[in-house]
């Protein structure tokens, strides 16, 4: 099971100091169980491990078809709808295991970037599961859009549409409507299980099972961690005490948590709790804001900012005890360059050595810092760790005293962005925003 180490939060969060927190942890908590407090109508992400068992085995099959068929298959959606697919997928598929290989589109706008998607599958065999509870999200319907057209020339339509998987609201919306209409294979998503937190619906679990991962295994991990969770006392319970610990930080000043790794394939793991945390927590000018680094890569960029720069950060490190690989550093008969102290220890342990090195000096430089443990990085134990931050999360933003489950900032760049582009019914806005975009110009300063 993964554990929490807490001893470099000291000095700036004291043992006594932690353990004045567990009231108020534990009724947080208590709270989400009860499903009393605020966006209770959002709270199904809890249930999941056990009320998503229905839908296993019709996932684990869909799947098995795809991998069987298909050369490419593609995620598309954005945020919650692709990163905790992504970040599973990421940390656990070895790199050669590339059929189908997973790719993503509808997370952004670029035309190169689509360009480029759209020149792949005209010369694969591909399938698509477009993720969406609406159906009309900006950029994943765009993407949509274009690859259906791909689809369409490429099979016709007829054939082409067996090939698209639908992800959306069980009953209403654009998506779901295409879905009834032509008798696309399809999956719901709960009306009570936002974005973020919907790794473990059909969201995240059908590209995890079409990349060969197992699901049973990943729901088994949050499964038991959420038994742990429920009866274990703030004492002892490292979900409650990282909420409480990562709270009082916050108090005194910590206005940033960077989440790290010394792992490549986590980084995927980062950018999935940047939004966890980011989405949660970001309203009413409260609450820490999540940065990540990738280490020991970022040592030697953003290394030297977290040793001596502003004291608002702390670090939550993601590291794994146990890893399959044995290579060691071979030895150089003329020493060339000074590293002979090294050869015959496996790399991993000189990784090791670098992720303890590097939480000591960032504590002696003013950086507390937590690391949560994997035993070994496997569909269990991440199942798990992504489980207890989804409660950490959550019990975070009730200490802080918002609304965990809500986004209402997240709509104001698409309206500016609907204006701009003449959407109709927004043509008082449109006028507004020229005017601004035009006085801005204006203030460009550049060669001459």
């Amino acid at each position: 099971m993964i554990n929490l180490d807490l001893t470099y939060i000291e000095p700036t969060v004291s043992a006594l100091e932690l353990a004045a927190m567990s009231a108020k942890a534990t009724s947080a908590y208590k709270r989400l169980q009860s499903k009393d407090c605020p966006g209770s109508d959002f709270l199904g992400w809890m249930d999941l491990p056990e009320t998503i068992q229905s839908l296993v085995a019709d996932i684990k099959h869909t799947a098995a078809e795809i991998r069987r068929r298909d050369a490419v298959h593609v995620v598309v959606g954005i945020g919650g709808s692709y990163l905790g697919a992504r970040c599973v997928i990421e940390a656990l598929r070895p790199p050669t295991d590339a059929k189908p290989e997973i790719l993503y589109a509808g997370h952004n706008l670029s035309a190169s970037y689509a360009e480029h998607l759209l020149s792949v599958l005209e010369k694969r065999d591909f399938s698509v599961n477009v993720i969406s509870k609406s159906g009309t999200t900006t950029e994943p319907a765009v993407l949509f859009r274009m690859i259906r057209n791909v689809l369409e020339k490429k099979y016709g339509e007829a054939e082409g549409l067996k090939r698209v998987i639908a992800t959306t609201d069980e009953h209403k919306g654009t998506l779901r409507d295409l879905a009834t209409k032509f008798g696309l294979k399809s999956y719901p998503i709960p009306d009570d299980v936002g974005g973020r937190y919907s790794v473990f619906t059909a969201v995240g679990l059908l590209p995890i099972a079409v990349a060969g991962i197992d699901i049973e295994q990943l729901l088994a991990g949050a499964r038991d961690l959420r038994a742990k969770c429920v009866k274990t006392p703030f004492e002892t319970n490292p979900v409650l005490q990282y909420a409480a610990a990562r709270h009082l930080l916050y108090q005194k000043g910590k206005q940033i948590e960077v989440f790290a790794n010394f792992q490549p394939q986590l980084h995927y793991l980062s950018e999935w709790l940047k939004q966890l945390f980011g989405e949660s927590e970001g309203k009413e000018g409260k609450s820490v804001f999540p940065a990540a680094c990738d280490y020991t890569t970022d040592l030697h960029s953003m290394g030297q900012y977290v040793q001596e720069g502003l004291r608002t950060l702390f670090e939550t490190f993601i590291a794994v005890e146990k890893t399959s690989e044995s290579i060691t550093v071979p030895t150089d008969p003329q020493n060339a360059d000074g590293l002979n102290f090294l050869a015959g220890k496996p790399l991993e342990e000189v990784n090791r050595m670098a992720y303890e090195g590097t939480r000591i000096a960032h504590a002696d430089g003013g950086v507390p810092n937590f690391t949560w443990r994997m035993p070994e990085l496997n569909a269990y134990h991440l199942g798990g760790l992504l489980y207890a931050f989804e409660v950490a999360c959550a019990v975070s933003g009730l200490l802080n005293g918002i609304n965990p489950f809500n986004q209402p900032g997240v709509e104001a760049y698409k309206k500016n962005m609907f204006a701009l582009l003449g959407k109709p019914g927004f043509e008082t806005e449109a006028s507004q925003l020229t005017q601004r975009t035009t006085a801005s110009g204006r203030r460009v300063s550049c060669f001459s």
